[in-house]
């Protein structure tokens, strides 16, 4: 999917609102692109909702994988709003891509899920890469996906997850190739973001964390790597996703790959100094 240039996105509002809701009223609107590069300095989240007989465990299992599974907010049962992430939130609509599953399948993939919102579901918003990759950019670290305005490659790895009740399951991973010395630098800098992620859990290697073919990633786009570049991972938010799969949940709703929820949390407040 091509990433929208934000003006495309977003036309000029005359009450001039945040960037993260003007991002919100378009998905809202129908608008569809990867959210990559979008409402920069304002955090994005990665979605997983369940039913409620199922949160106390979902919620254990993020407890216990904190650097795929980062909660930066919760809806109370029912409820699809969460306000500590953005007061006109609604969390069925303002994504600008969803993913019904079924029995541990997809379902249906639609641009939201007023249809299929039930009185028992909570939502979780997980933390989301995205949200240093501005801190990346202002140290002038290069971001291919944003670069080739495609999405960011993901893979399914050999790294087990901690599990709790059914949810168990390979960690997911995100990738940007960098110079060794880049690399460096990004571990250094990501590392001050354990509320999106933190810093990467594998370089370089990519078949010893299970990855067969890094031109060929699980979810999102792949990105060229240079002859002199490494691949940099970096734990992921679509995670849950390969756990929901594995675990054949019977009924589960999350954001697709790449298409996140712009809050309207700021990127420096996820920031360890």
């Amino acid at each position: 999917m091509t990433v929208l240039a934000a003006a495309q996105l977003f036309p000029k509002d005359h009450n001039d609102p945040l960037p993260s809701v003007q991002a919100r009223r378009a998905y809202r609107g129908g608008a569809v692109a990867s959210t990559a590069g979008v409402a920069n300095g304002f955090v994005q989240g990665n979605l997983a909702i369940l039913p409620e007989k199922l949160a106390a465990s979902f919620h254990r299992f993020c407890q216990l994988n904190p650097k795929p599974c980062p909660i930066i907010g919760m809806s109370e049962v029912g409820d699809p709003r969460i306000p500590s992430l953005g007061i006109d939130l609604d969390i069925r609509t303002d994504i600008p891509g969803y993913r019904v599953w079924r029995d541990g399948e997809v379902v249906d993939e639609p641009t939201d899920v007023m249809a299929h919102w039930r009185d028992d579901l909570v939502a979780f918003v997980l933390g989301c890469s995205f949200s240093f990759e501005e801190a990346l950019m202002a140290d002038d670290l290069p971001i291919r996906h944003i670069e080739n305005n495609v999405r960011v490659p993901m893979y399914r790895t050999n790294i087990p997850c901690a599990p709790s009740g059914p949810f168990a399951g390979p960690m997911v991973v995100s990738m940007r190739p960098y110079k060794p010395a880049q690399a460096i630098r990004a571990v250094q800098i990501t590392s001050r973001f354990p509320a999106v992620h933190g810093a990467p859990v594998h370089l370089g290697h990519p078949h010893s964390i299970g990855i067969a073919d890094i031109t060929k990633p699980d979810y999102g786009d792949a990105v060229p790597v240079a002859d002199d570049e490494i691949p940099v991972f970096w734990a992921c938010g679509v995670t849950p996703q390969a756990v929901i799969a594995a675990a054949k949940v019977p009924f589960a709703i999350t954001h697709a790959p790449g298409y996140m929820l712009v809050t309207d949390l700021l990127n420096k407040q996820m920031a360890v100094l």
